[in-house]
């Protein structure tokens, strides 16, 4: 047999004529319902209008257009797309690279801004062709605020960005939908009606549902239909991801664009909730237009409807956030002179929180001079993107639909995010960190609020125990948290706290945000409010690698893995939330990656630790496995030997990464997987360390021929069935270890975990030759 080593990254037959139309069937037998009913939804031929959809994940990372308008920009990043080595200064790099686990966390926890128009505005806004009104015309230009903005520290050092961002949503979105779990909403006010059979959703209610996130289960349908269209519909030409000509040329450490689209999709539609204030609006743009009769009288009303009528949020919320007015100018129907003179009369009323929009009413088309297209809104929902392409999928026109609007329109939109973004947002939310820092954080930190803490934290052995208004009893804690209701009011200095560490952490002062995440851990364990105190935990963590400053491994086993470990207990032993325990795993995961050395291997580790909650399904467990194989591989070596490298485990996660693709019918993921891991095995020193062991080669070259006859049916492979394959390979893999390997530290070994443990034989001996056995470079 020829050793494995020695072999090249395998190329399968030219496929006979006719084999590009088939479809590629499926191997392995989905152990989920989730490829069952994916195969159930309607899967039109793709056209332009459906691939348009599909552009994310279907070019190769760093070549496709990263600005939401769809025009690229010139990298400014060189190395991993990851960033650069650890160490190289405190300045992050811009979001020209939207896979960067640090510019998807920027973009991804930024200002809310509320919408809430008059129902003229609202007409007006449709007849540009926008049925979601004016907070659908404004959100894709939200997602990068045109030119710097500066922005000040606690200490008053100012700091210009260029891809600050704000999130525009309609006023009483991402409400998360009740669970019925401990740490899940429970007040009457947040729960959304549900269909019992004879009462239908109102369609209102299922466009907000599908517009927050907070739920695993549609981002991995989502990321399996990107998969599946890129398995059934490739690129002819080669510039796709999965056939990219060059791929030999990629970088171990560029992620996959659909690990890409999973983490920026567990990111989008953050919900609403009282245990963090992320999507807590800022502001509220409270809009009339030209068209009103009454604009005064009307301005007032919808403001009386955002703080008391029915568009009032949850009690949980601060009410008190800023309003900004905006006249909406009609510039084909309505006098402009009129328009100014009561937009001059706004002022006067309202004071200098106003801005006079001018658009034009028609709608645009693609025909027209001054047309350009509107920018793709990037941070849709799972639910949402879902819900866009089936609807393109039954849609008989071939040509993309996405809307055109007036270049006048789009210069005017910019310009007003702009002018709100940094003379009202920005400042009003440095005013709100300045004054929560100064009288009520810095009450906590000082002598005073530590002997307080003490106090509380002890008197539990007091005996004594406290009774609230509501009836619940409380012991040891400060009586502020409302245990039946499960939030503490808006008012309190704890909601004050998290609020001013939520603020400083979208202003990205990490230093702020990082010390005030600290001091609210110990508050929140003392009042047993566990989904505060898991979130409390996973931001400290967060905003402390975001910090550019190193840290030693000392230092991340004292307080990361000490915050992450807690938050996972919280999240999943006592509030049954698995959307926070896989947010805070898979992004510190992915900053621990970016230090390189040791944290490396951390990273590894909660890697492995996330697949052992069980917190995703089939499709994250293959992406997940994916990036434990490129936590590996980022451990550089020492030395001519490479000393210290772990190339043999990153081989053996690529491994199992194949293995899992192929059990999903992915049979052109998995052939990426496993070359990259006979790569890996190639690179070693010694080349012939995998050829060795007959069970750990043959299993991987029963892979390969799987993964051949699943992309070309007709290449009449002979031998046993694939079955057969499949059951001699697990005898095999079992048969080959002749003691057993080390137990992992994260849980139980995995069905292939031998593996791992197969090239770390030190008593085995080439066969015919006696003189000892061979350096296999155990790290």
């Amino acid at each position: 047999m020829t050793p494995l080593n020695h072999a090249s990254p395998f190329e399968p037959p030219e496929p006979p004529s006719g084999a590009a139309s088939l479809r590629l069937p499926k191997i392995r037998a989905s152990t989920d319902t989730l490829a069952s009913s994916i195969s159930t939804l309607p899967y039109r031929a793709s056209n332009a209008s459906v691939s348009s959809l599909f552009a994310s994940t279907s070019t190769p990372t760093g070549s496709r257009s990263v600005s939401p308008s769809g025009l690229g920009t010139p990298s400014r990043m060189s190395g991993s797309v990851f960033g650069g080595t650890p160490g190289e200064g405190t300045q992050l790099a811009a979001a020209d690279r939207p896979e960067d686990p640090r510019n998807l966390i920027l973009q991804a926890f930024v200002p809310h801004i509320a919408v809430h128009t008059s129902a003229d505005t609202q007409e007006l806004v449709k007849d540009k062709g926008f049925d979601g009104g004016l907070w659908e015309l404004l959100r894709p230009f939200g997602e990068r605020v045109q030119g710097k903005v500066t922005v000040r520290d606690s200490i008053g050092a100012g700091r210009s960005w260029e891809d600050f961002a704000v999130r525009f949503v309609q006023l009483g979105d991402g409400l998360e939908v009740a669970e019925g779990a401990p740490g899940s909403r429970k007040s009457g006010e947040e729960k959304v009606p549900i269909s019992n059979g004879s009462k239908s959703i109102p369609a209102s209610v299922a466009a907000q549902r599908a517009r927050t996130g907070g739920d695993i289960a549609p981002i991995e349908t989502l990321v399996d239909r990107h998969l599946t269209h890129a398995e059934e519909y490739p690129n002819m030409d080669g510039d796709d991801y999965l056939t990219f000509k060059d791929s030999h040329l990629r970088s171990p450490d560029v992620p996959s664009p659909f690990y890409t689209l999973y983490l920026r999709r567990l990111l989008s539609g953050i919900p609403l909730a009282p245990h963090e204030t992320f999507s807590h609006p800022v502001a509220c743009v409270i809009a009339i237009s030209s068209r009103n009769a009454s604009p005064i009288e009307t301005l007032r009303k919808l403001y009386d409807e955002s703080s008391y009528g029915e568009k009032r949020l949850p009690l949980w919320v601060n009410n008190e956030y800023l309003r900004y007015y905006v006249l909406v100018h009609d510039e084909e129907r309505d006098d402009v002179t009129k328009s100014i003179t009561l937009f001059e009369q706004m002022k006067r009323h309202f004071g200098l929180h106003c801005h006079l929009l001018r658009l034009r009413s028609t709608q645009c088309v693609a025909s027209d001079d001054d047309s350009v297209e509107l920018p793709r809104c990037e941070w849709l929902s799972a639910s949402e993107e879902m819900a866009v392409i089936r609807a393109r999928e039954l849609e008989e026109d071939v040509e993309d639909p996405h809307p055109f609007i007036f270049e006048s329109d789009t210069t005017a939109i910019r310009t007003f995010i702009r002018e709100m973004v940094t003379q009202s947002i920005v400042p009003s939310m440095e005013r709100c960190v300045a004054t929560w820092n100064d009288q009520v954080a810095s009450r906590r930190r000082g002598l005073s609020g530590r002997i307080t803490n003490i106090t509380k934290k002890w008197s539990v052995f007091g005996g004594s125990s406290r009774t609230s208004s509501n009836g619940s009893t409380s012991s040891g804690g400060s009586g502020n948290y409302d245990a039946l209701q499960g939030f503490y009011r808006p008012d309190t200095p704890e909601a004050i706290m998290r609020k001013l560490a939520d603020y400083a952490f979208m202003l990205r002062d990490w230093k702020l945000a990082q010390s005030t995440y600290d001091l609210l851990r110990s508050d929140f364990n003392n009042d047993n409010a566990w989904k505060y105190h898991a979130a409390a935990n996973e931001m400290a963590a967060i905003s402390t690698l975001m910090n550019a400053q190193s840290m030693s491994s000392k230092i991340r086993s004292e307080t990361i893995d000490k915050w992450l470990e807690a938050s996972q207990y919280s999240y999943i032993t006592r509030c049954g939330a698995s959307y926070g325990a896989l947010r805070s795993v898979a992004l510190v995961m992915e900053l621990l990656r970016l230090r390189g050395g040791s944290a490396t291997e951390d990273a590894a580790n909660w890697g492995q630790r996330l697949l052992d909650l069980k917190v995703v399904g089939v499709v994250g467990d293959a992406l997940i496995r994916e990036r434990i194989a490129a936590c590996y591989a980022s451990k550089k070596g020492s030395g001519s030997g490479m000393w210290g490298a772990r190339m043999r485990k990153s081989a053996w996660w690529s491994v199992r990464a194949a293995d899992s693709w192929l059990t999903l019918g992915k049979p052109q993921q998995s052939k990426q997987r496993l070359d990259e891991a006979i790569a890996k095995y190639s690179s070693m020193a010694n080349k012939d360390n995998i050829s060795n062991f007959s069970g750990a080669s043959d299993f991987i070259q029963s892979l390969q021929r799987e993964v051949q006859l699943a992309l070309y049916p007709e290449s009449g492979i002979e031998g046993p069935g694939v079955e057969d394959l499949i059951d001699t390979s697990i005898e095999e893999s079992q048969a080959f270890t002749s003691r057993p390997h080390r137990r992992s530290l994260m849980g139980a070994a995995p069905p292939i975990a031998s593996l791992e443990s197969a090239p770390l034989h030190g008593d085995l001996v080439e066969e015919g030759n006696g003189d000892g056995p061979k350096s296999d470079q155990f790290e």
